[in-house]
């Protein structure tokens, strides 16, 4: 056994005989408070980021884009914008999203594509659909780290250990069939480090109750402050299809203006 599988087994142990000894599952979080706290962390009102995304076939071919991004708060509405810087032939394709607060308001998204130079919005039955070639949909861009209050129902199931670091799990199930087909999901099943709150891994199974994907979050340290995602790594399953986001130059101090967040600065380009 090597040493990070002796860590593992170790702090296994410690829950277990923690259950043992007069612990129980009824006194972890509930689903919707680990949710609450997800979304509360401080995420910064503004930051500007560059991200690398590497899409893997399941042959092994790799596709590497490279992006940059804004992310602005206005209270509790999140705008943000990332537009692509190369290779040439998707430079300068954008994507623009309002995140509104009020559960009852469809958020806004628009895409677009220099080729067609038209802007196109984003509804929400296809928000489960397969974000520019990767395995991250329309919907988990947007979210980021966060996750959704209003799509799901939720129950902490137990915990878990995931790269040595204590989790809760959470299972989530859509509110009803309409919400399950437009995110594509019948289930997920989340690990939060209770520590941070922020989710570590990730497990979805399809609207037939099959495997579909498995994310990872890794290389979370603090820039400014705040506990940042530095790697998020998602497999298909399904597919074989493999995409990895990395995160540099990350900065919640930059000074961001409001008109970046518009559809004519997104045919612009940043």
């Amino acid at each position: 056994m090597n040493n990070k599988q002796w860590k593992q087994s170790a702090l296994l142990m410690s829950l277990l005989l923690f259950v043992w000894i007069g612990g129980s599952a009824n006194e972890l979080p509930d689903g919707d408070s680990i949710a609450q706290r997800i979304n509360a962390r401080d995420e910064g009102v503004s930051v500007s980021r560059d991200v690398k995304m590497e899409m893997t076939d399941k042959r092994g071919k790799t596709r590497i884009r490279e992006t940059s991004g804004y992310r602005k708060y206005y209270d509790d509405e999140k705008r943000t914008i990332i537009i692509y810087r190369s290779p040439k032939n998707v430079k300068d394709t954008g994507f623009l999203t309002f995140d509104y607060a009020d559960p009852e308001k469809d958020d806004d998204q628009w895409l677009y594509l220099p080729a067609m130079r038209k802007v196109r919005r984003i509804s929400a039955s296809d928000r489960g659909d397969y974000f520019l070639g990767t395995d991250f949909s329309y919907e988990d861009i947007k979210l980021e780290t966060r996750v959704s209050i209003k799509d799901y129902t939720r129950k902490t199931i137990g915990e878990d250990v995931v790269n040595d670091h204590h989790c809760l799990l959470v299972e989530m199930i859509p509110v009803n069939e309409t919400v399950a087909k437009e995110l594509g999901y019948g289930k997920a099943e989340t690990c939060v480090d209770d520590s941070i709150w922020i989710v570590r891994r990730s497990r979805i199974w399809d609207v037939q109750g099959n495997p579909l994907k498995t994310t990872i979050n890794s290389d979370i340290r603090q820039v400014q402050g705040i506990w940042t995602v530095h790697r998020m790594q998602v497999e298909n399953h399904k597919t074989g299809h493999q995409t990895v986001f990395t995160f540099r130059n990350v900065d919640y101090q930059a000074v961001i203006d409001d008109n970046v967040f518009t559809k004519q600065r997104l045919k612009r380009g940043l």
